[in-house]
């Protein structure tokens, strides 16, 4: 007799099911105040983010202009900007994973919509939510920072000289890999019941995961692998650059959510055969 429910590891008196797959399209959702607050946290966390991570990279800019009379070695330098991007990401995360789930990132949304985490109308919502939170939280980086914002790039994303734009799309594939890929695994519920014994604070491993792919991408593209990040940094700036690039942006995250998605579900939690045996028993 098969069950509608795999009961799949029993440890410490812990029993794990696999949480079933989130519907498509979920209409009750637009009914209920959760939802709005999950946009609302959202909105605010990604604002933040790119109010924090945007104003470093200006500042970083200044402190290390030749035209002005400053220390050449001082300033944050590449790895106090990695450092923002993922010490903003693992504080946001720990504040709003309780109730978003502290996606803070349309492809990180992206990928967990395909992997039935998330319905349809709230991978939407979520994504929305996070281009408008990136466009105020730039916005305001410009108004505090006139006189450095355009000066210094805007903390846009562009492919950097002598890389071409394969090279660019790849590092943002493999970028986003790395992310969303830690993201399935430090949020498995199968893991946290078999290795209760270990505690696990999801919000560290993906903040790392963030600061790990910054240091090997900005010299590349900047680091987007959060088409929000790109997004809200190229409407303020609104450079034609940025705007040319602006697609490696989306379609690399976007690819590397896919592909990090499929992996976690299908080989490393065996999907797919888990399917098929399901199949070959209802027969």
């Amino acid at each position: 007799m098969t069950k509608d429910v795999e009961v799949a590891e029993h440890h410490g008196g812990k029993d794990y099911h696999d949480p079933p797959p989130a519907p498509l399209i979920d209409g009750e959702e637009l009914t209920k105040w959760s939802f709005y607050r999950a946009l609302i946290a959202e909105f605010i966390a990604t604002l933040l983010f790119l109010y924090v991570t945007v104003l470093t990279v200006i500042g970083y800019k200044v402190q290390t202009d030749p035209k002005l009379d400053t220390d050449q070695c001082g300033g944050v330098g590449i790895l106090g900007i990695a450092w923002a991007f993922g010490g903003m990401i693992f504080v946001l995360v720990y504040c709003t994973a309780g109730i978003s789930g502290g996606h803070i990132n349309p492809a990180v949304t992206f990928g967990l919509f395909l992997a039935r985490k998330v319905s349809l109308i709230r991978a939407l919502g979520y994504m929305v939510a996070q281009c408008l939170g990136a466009i105020c939280g730039v916005g305001l980086v410009k108004a505090f920072q006139s006189s450095y914002y355009n000066r210094y790039g805007g903390g846009a994303n562009e492919l950097a000289d002598g890389y071409n734009k394969g090279t660019g799309l790849g590092a943002e594939i493999i970028g986003t890999f790395v992310l969303v890929y830690t993201v399935f695994s430090a949020t498995d519920p199968k893991r946290s019941a078999r290795d209760s014994h270990v505690p696990v604070l999801a919000p560290l491993p993906i903040g790392f995961a963030v600061f790990m792919v910054h240091l090997a991408t900005i010299p590349i593209t900047g680091t987007g692998i959060n088409p929000a990040r790109s997004f809200g940094a190229a409407v303020i700036y609104n450079n034609e650059k940025a705007w040319d690039d602006q697609w490696i942006f989306w379609v690399g995250p976007f690819i590397g959510a896919a592909a990090a998605a499929f992996y976690h579900q299908f080989v490393l939690r065996a999907g797919a055969i888990k399917a098929l045996g399901s199949f070959r028993s209802n027969a």
